[in-house]
Order: C-alpha cells, then structure tokens, then sequence
C-alpha cells in the first residue's frame, strides 16, 4: 500500500533546540515502518516544501487544470494513499499551523475513506497529546477518520539523535513495539478500505457536497 506521511513542523530556527526536531521523530518512524512494514511504500511530504502564501488560496479553489504545479502534484499524491500518517508538535495546545494551512488547501474528497494515524511530540514531558486530540476532529473532517492509537514523543530531543535513532539508555524495541499500535492499526484499516472500495466505490455510493454549502443542512 502506499501511506503518505506529512510532518508539520517549519520552525527552522532557535529557540527550542534543537532546530527542527520534528525531522527526529519523522526519521524515528521511517526507521519503523522499513524495520516492521517494509512492503509498503512511504512518501513523505514536508510542510517545509509548501510556504504559507501571502493570500491564501486552496487547490480547488482554482479552475481546472489551473492550479500551480506543486498544489496539483500533491494533490495527485494525496488521492493516490490509502492512508496517512500525520506529524505534527503541539503549539498553544494545538497543531502545528503549517500542517493545518497545507491540509487546508485540500479537498475531503482527496482524503476521504482512508483512515490516518496521529505522531506528536514535544520538548516537554507530555508529547503533545492535547495537539492531538485536537487533530482527531481535524482529521475526521477530512474524512480520514484517525486510528484509536496515537503515538506521543514526549522530550523528543533527549530520546532521538539527528539520524532518528534512539539515544543510548532507550529501549528501540520498546519504542517500535509503541509505535507500531498505531501503525499496525492503520495498516489494517487502509487494507480493509481499499479491498472493500474495490467492490462499492463510495463517491457513487454518497455523492460529495460540491453545489453549495447548503447541501449540508438538515431538511
């Protein structure tokens, strides 16, 4: 299968050291799925890649075939998981902006049926849990409903080096065993959509809401 993982961290600057610790814990999972889940392909996309612009404008916000290049592609990516693995560290008790700005630029359509699994961390003791309770409702918005398992790095830079491995004194079977409940839940859930979207297609099951907002309402 083909997961995308999105790591949403931009900060690239001091403080909090170390810069960009975020791409700690994206390397930490990395290492687990090539060690656990090797048959299936990652692609990652770093929100890094995608600068918040002056005025924003989403993906299907543009008239077809019109979007720039990077949006189109991503979106192209996006539409082509079966499942996918959100990054993100906690701010003000929530996720990070820069996740939530690049989600943002994209249709539920493109997520939809697909289910996610949520990685936090910090530089503090509570690895970003409040960040993620708060992605459950963001996720399930875009119709990429998370799984049960989360996964929390609390003090991500005391436990990763640069390279994503866990530091000396940490137990790397304990944190891969951790890891792969959420991993393995999403695994199989992905799997359990696809094999079952290959008999009912759900965009012609339940058509997308895509006349007017009004569609939603209550009769």
């Amino acid at each position: 299968m083909k997961l995308v993982v999105f790591l949403g961290t931009v900060r690239d600057s001091t403080p909090p050291k170390p810069a960009r610790l975020g791409t700690r814990v994206l390397k930490a999972c990395l290492n687990c799925f090539a060690e656990r889940f090797s048959e299936h392909e990652i692609v990652v996309v770093d929100a890094l890649d995608y600068p918040m612009e002056p005025i924003f404008k989403p993906h299907f916000a543009y008239a077809k075939s019109q979007a720039p290049t990077p949006l189109a592609e991503l979106a192209q990516t996006i539409e082509s998981a079966d499942g996918y693995v959100m990054i993100s560290p906690e701010y003000n008790h929530s996720m990070s902006p820069a996740l939530s700005n690049l989600l943002n630029h994209f249709g539920s359509s493109l997520f939809s049926y697909k289910p996610s699994a949520i990685v936090t961390y910090s530089a503090g003791q509570w690895g970003g849990m409040r960040a993620a309770l708060g992605m459950r409702t963001f996720l399930s918005e875009l119709g990429c409903l998370p799984v049960s398992a989360m996964t929390h790095v609390p003090s991500a830079q005391q436990v990763l080096n640069e390279n994503g491995q866990w530091q000396e004194g940490e137990d790397a079977k304990a944190w891969f065993d951790y890891f792969s409940r959420s991993f393995n839940q999403l695994v199989w859930w992905a799997e359990a959509a696809r094999q079952f979207k290959a008999q009912v297609d759900p965009h012609q099951q339940l058509k997308a809401f895509t006349r007017d907002p009004s569609q939603r309402n209550a009769p």
